[in-house]
């Protein structure tokens, strides 16, 4: 077994260790359990958020075994780098990785559990929530702020944004770190960073009236590109999603 642990909890590292062996059969399951698993663990008077990857195919057993670091790996060391960068992300306390043989086998990435007050997806679906626009255009200065940092959260999605309201001073916070690249960003690059994030035109209207004023640049434009490319995505998520099902059609 190969891991990394945080400085912070190097003390801990043997019960790290029996969790990871022990994940399977202890721990509280916890959110959405369809792609990867999601485990909670007491640790004295901490909660950990362990984080078990699908397992890889026998292509990506190879890729990551020589070629690329794996989603854990990633997450780690993505959630220090934002953490050095001033960007809120649960604290990161370890990765590990088992062997499959020869090749590459399981991954873990463990962080501490935070604890929101809502995602950015119940935005999505909940437009009554107490000052609501604020919040929304809170969380547009909060993606501003990461695309002047460099930072191009590939995941931009509506379940990977955690939000506390901490008295009206909203604090933002990324999960599911593993697809990031740190570059400049370039206008188109920022705009289709927000094409995942809702359906609604509504919320584009607030999202790119604020962030056109962040950026000094005319609403029509930002508002223009901001929705085509949110129509370009759902466009390519339901042609995926109909390729898929007449796939799984065909194979019955």
């Amino acid at each position: 077994m190969r891991k990394v642990v945080n400085p912070k909890y190097q003390m801990h590292t043997k019960a790290l260790d029996s969790l990871i062996e022990n994940y399977k059969t202890q721990g509280e399951a916890f959110g959405n359990q369809d792609r990867n698993s999601l485990r909670l663990f007491k640790l004295e008077d901490k909660t950990l958020n362990v984080k078990s990857f699908k397992k890889p195919n026998l292509v990506n057993k190879v890729v990551y075994k020589f070629f690329r670091k794996s989603k854990a790996q990633r997450s780690f060391e993505y959630a220090n780098k934002l953490k050095a960068l001033s960007v809120g992300t649960p604290d990161p306390v370890a990765f590990y990785e088992k062997k499959d043989g020869l090749f590459f086998g399981e991954s873990y990435y463990i962080s501490e559990q935070l604890n929101d007050d809502i995602t950015y997806r119940e935005l999505t679906t909940d437009f009554t929530i107490p000052n609501y626009e604020a919040i929304l255009r809170a969380f547009t200065k909060f993606t501003f702020n990461l695309h002047e940092k460099g930072i191009n959260f590939l995941d931009h999605s509506p379940g990977n944004t955690l939000i506390k309201f901490n008295n009206g001073n909203y604090k933002f916070y990324l999960v599911d770190l593993n697809r990031m690249v740190f570059e400049n960003m370039s206008l188109k690059k920022r705009i289709k960073n927000f094409a995942k994030l809702t359906i609604h035109k509504s919320m584009v209207e607030i999202m790119s009236d604020e962030y056109a004023k962040l950026i000094n640049e005319d609403y029509n434009k930002v508002f223009n590109l901001m929705w085509q490319e949110t129509q370009a995505f759902q466009e390519s998520f339901h042609r995926r999603r109909r390729l898929k099902n007449s796939l799984k059609f065909w194979k019955k």
